[in-house]
């Protein structure tokens, strides 16, 4: 069986997203296996996440994916490249990967190599750096310089989708990594454009969303299933405008040393957000940081890694845990195939080593890791779950008490959704946490109970997911991956 890893964030999980599956599978074959690499609450364009990371990792192991992993914050809140490192080095780690599955607007994956290629040759290196002192944009210098190198294929990074595949390739050389690219030629709706027909974008489907408009038809049933279940429990959509108070407050307590500590901040932008800080409005604050030399998207990733703590050098290294999402039960024997290599005595991924880049990766060591680097990183996704709480305090349909910890959840019994979590025994049995037998043996943690999504609502796949708080699992399916403690919430 050849297995497939595929990294997305699925903001949501829709029709496009669906196929880009189904394409992996009649390229590779019917039993590919496919293992997701997914941003978490906070993505790549420095915003929240609409829906939250469980429900939208749920959503794709209902739909064809047989695990999703995070990707930890200081990469999915990356730049490109950034985000394509940390992804690449995660799926490598596992040891188990074989293609990285991506969308391409280029039918053929030779241009993105050639590309990719040059990119990494220090002369072109010297030369992006030497015409950037013009203060043109980065992606306008990298162009021009690639053109002179390599002719007419230098166009294929005029497009987003192509942007990624070739930042995704170039991770693949650095890592020298035995995963090989697999292009599957992207089809419906542009990116970040509307369309037409069954297949639309993510930014498409999220100001539907916003609007209040339905979205069903640009979904696979049992996604849609999921984001209705959640719209119904009051944990989505979110928006940006439910974080706009705690994010202000926390950007007005900065100093300049602490926004010139940020990732991307050079050349007095670190000056330029701290005056911004005058602004009444979050959008007033992006738009007076904003500049033509300085995307728009890289200032809101700047402002959400200072929310969030995450400073320059964070994201240098590589992912030194994978923290599990959602499994089916094809993806739990993945897991075993991993922990079988790792027996071997081949160091990686959760070993308790620091990974580097552009050292050979190694399958995973699929243990607990230990040290810093697990603490760290257990310590910031703690914080972005707890910032992303705060956005869902509004939502109808979940009630909030305020106290001196800040916002509580509960349910609609009352009952805290904070401090509950389903044990490992009832999730080996299949038993939700009042004794009930699941329905199709789906694990669904919520509010401290292992529910199944009934037949009507969600299709028959067996899924293995993390609670509304934490990735809580069973303990004999703990071996390497991470999940938060319940201490942690």
């Amino acid at each position: 069986m050849k297995i497939a890893g595929i990294v997305a964030e699925y903001n949501p999980f829709h029709n496009g997203h669906e196929a880009h599956i189904e394409a992996t599978r009649a390229a590779l074959g019917a039993d590919t296996g496919i293992i997701c690499c997914m941003s978490g609450d906070f993505v790549q364009r420095g915003e929240a996440a609409q829906w939250s990371k469980f429900a939208r990792a749920e959503a794709a192991a209902r739909c064809g994916a047989d695990l999703v992993f995070e990707l930890p914050a200081p990469w999915s809140l990356s730049s490109a490249e950034g985000f394509a490192r940390g992804a690449v080095g995660l799926l490598d780690a596992l040891g188990v990967v074989d293609y990285l599955s991506f969308g391409s607007e280029s039918k053929s994956v030779e241009p993105l190599e050639r590309a990719a290629e040059a990119l990494l040759d220090p002369a072109v290196d010297a030369a992006i750096k030497a015409e950037l002192a013009t203060g043109e944009s980065y992606a306008a210098v990298r162009e021009r310089v690639l053109e002179r190198f390599i002719g007419p294929d230098a166009r294929v990074i005029e497009t987003p989708n192509n942007i990624l595949a070739v930042e995704y390739i170039k991770a693949l050389y650095e890592e020298r990594s035995r995963i090989r690219p697999l292009a599957v030629e992207r089809t419906g709706a542009d990116h970040d454009r509307p369309g037409t027909g069954r297949i639309r974008s993510a930014a498409e489907i999220r100001t539907l969303t916003a609007a209040g408009k339905p979205i069903a038809p640009f979904m696979p049933r049992a996604a849609n299933a999921v984001l209705e279940r959640e719209r119904q429990q009051g944990r989505g959509p979110v928006f940006m405008r439910s974080l706009e108070s705690a994010l202000l407050s926390r950007l007005r307590m900065l100093t300049l040393a602490d926004f010139a500590a940020l990732p991307d901040a050079s050349e007095g932008l670190e000056n330029r957000l701290l005056a911004a800080m005058e602004e009444p409005t979050l959008d007033g604050v992006l738009a007076a940081a904003k500049s033509k030399r300085y995307a728009l998207s890289r200032i809101r990733r700047m402002t959400m890694c200072a929310c969030l703590g995450i400073r320059e050098g964070m994201a240098e290294e590589l992912p030194p845990y994978a923290r599990l999402l959602a499994a089916t039960e094809r993806g739990r024997a993945l897991l075993r195939q991993a922990r079988d290599k790792s027996a071997a005595g081949a160091d990686g991924l959760l070993s308790g080593e620091k990974r580097k880049p552009g050292g050979r990766t190694h399958p995973a060591r699929v243990s607990q890791a230990g040290g810093n680097c697990l603490h760290s990183g257990k310590t910031r996704e703690k914080q972005c779950d707890r910032l992303y709480s705060l956005s869902e305090a509004h939502l109808p349909g979940r009630k909030t008490r305020q106290g001196f910890g800040g916002a509580a959840s509960f349910d609609e019994s009352g009952r805290s959704c904070e401090q509950d979590y389903a044990g490992g025994k009832h999730a080996r049995e299949g038993i939700s946490g009042d004794g009930e037998q699941t329905a199709h043996g789906v694990f669904s943690a919520r509010n401290g109970r292992r529910r199944a999504a009934r037949g009507t609502e969600c299709d028959n796949t067996p899924v293995l997911c993390g609670t509304h708080r934490q990735a809580r699992v069973p303990d004999h399916f703990n071996a390497g991956i991470e999940p938060a403690d319940p201490e942690d919430v």
